[in-house]
């Protein structure tokens, strides 16, 4: 140890009470800090390791020591971390301007003064960065109790809608079975094509409800047909809501494209997002088109439907496709999700895009292998 090495740290320990007072009157200490009594502790301490500086160089691992202990009482504390930085470079300050006023040379002490910075530097930033981790990894936890506890709440609410959904099923059953009774029965007795119509969207919505809920055992019947004859048959089933929603269709389907799947399940796909459109579009004051086209290519079948109706902002194309989100008033926020989970147990994909003249929901899915058709237009 030199000579002015000694002298200086025989002086910060003589003048320790002095500059301990003096910090303690500047310094900023929260009445809900539950360590207040600890942040003078650790201005002492900090004050020790300056003291040890002066004799020899520290190591990370000692200055990491005290560093650690203070991010995580700030963690603890929940005050803000503004505080303890304020109060570091309050201590920094007075003790090189108790250092300036030792009576030892300037020059003597421009190597101490930097040292005595590094250490309050280093000191700063491990604190700083213990703190964030600390933090960071509370918050982690968080999400993960969150997420947690949402899909908790999502097994709670499938099981209810399961149970609820059976028992409206069995009513739903019997009125659609008499009212197919009365329409072979009574073929001109009026509105019974539209009471037909309404309980087949009925009972395409309770579908969706099971889907969501039930735990799939058995797998899926699996056939090879048609997408031409599956969509054009579509379109004939939602013939009236076209109609009553003032929308024009126009296909473009390659006539001998097969697909080996479940046909009930992606149809369900399909007549989802074209009610959707349907809903979609009677936010457009005239000339309402929903364009549905079908191409083979790279061994994918390439099914889009698209409409003329308000841009989904980006926001909402990042979330569309998950449980429970809606752009609509009255909607469930499930359609989409169940069309995305079915295209996907088909080894398929689905995606949306969406500008100010067309939102277009793509899906791609492996084809059956057969010699390709001529494009038709329906």
């Amino acid at each position: 140890m030199t000579r002015t090495a000694e002298m200086l740290a025989l002086f910060l320990e003589e003048n320790f009470q002095e500059f301990l007072q003096t910090w303690r009157e500047k310094v900023v200490i929260s009445d809900s800090d539950k360590f207040k009594e600890e942040v003078v502790n650790n201005g002492v301490r900090m004050y020790g390791l300056v003291k040890r500086a002066i004799s020899s160089p520290l190591s990370e691992e000692e200055i990491k020591l005290l560093a650690r202990k203070v991010a995580s009482e700030r963690v603890e504390s929940g005050v803000n971390i503004s505080e303890f930085v304020y109060n570091v470079n309050v201590g920094r300050s007075e003790i090189i301007k108790w250092v300036s006023t030792s009576g030892i040379k300037i020059e003597e002490l421009q190597p101490y003064f930097e040292e005595i910075n590094r250490v309050f530097d280093r000191f700063s930033y491990f604190a700083v960065k213990f703190y964030s981790e600390i933090k960071d990894e509370q918050l982690k936890e968080k999400e993960v109790y969150i997420d947690q506890t949402h899909k908790e709440r999502l097994t709670i609410l499938g099981q209810m809608s399961s149970s609820f959904v059976h028992e409206f099923r069995n009513p739903l059953t019997s009125i659609i079975g008499f009212t197919k009774l009365l329409k072979s029965d009574y073929p001109e007795l009026p509105y019974l094509d539209v009471m037909s119509h309404e309980l087949d969207q009925l009972n395409y919505r309770i579908s969706q409800f099971l889907h969501v809920s039930r735990k799939e055992i058995i797998e899926s019947k699996k056939e090879k047909f048609l997408v031409f004859t599956m969509l054009s048959e579509l379109i004939e089933f939602l013939y009236p809501s076209l109609v009553d929603g003032d929308v024009q269709v126009k296909s473009h389907l390659d006539s001998q494209v097969y697909i080996q799947g479940n046909k009930e399940e992606l149809r369900q796909v399909f007549l989802n997002l074209i009610m959707n459109s349907i809903d979609a579009l009677q936010q457009v004051k005239s000339d309402r088109r929903i364009t549905i086209s079908c191409t083979f290519e790279n061994e994918e079948i390439k099914i889009t439907v698209a409409n003329n109706g308000p841009e989904i902002s980006e926001a909402a194309l990042e979330a569309i496709f998950e449980p429970f989100y809606t752009t609509k008033d009255l909607g469930t926020g499930i359609g989409l999700y169940i069309c995305r989970k079915l295209v996907e147990k088909h080894e398929g994909r689905i995606s949306c895009t969406s500008d100010p003249y067309e939102t277009a929901f793509t899906v791609n899915i492996p084809a059956a292998k057969e010699e390709l058709g001529v494009n038709l237009l329906l």
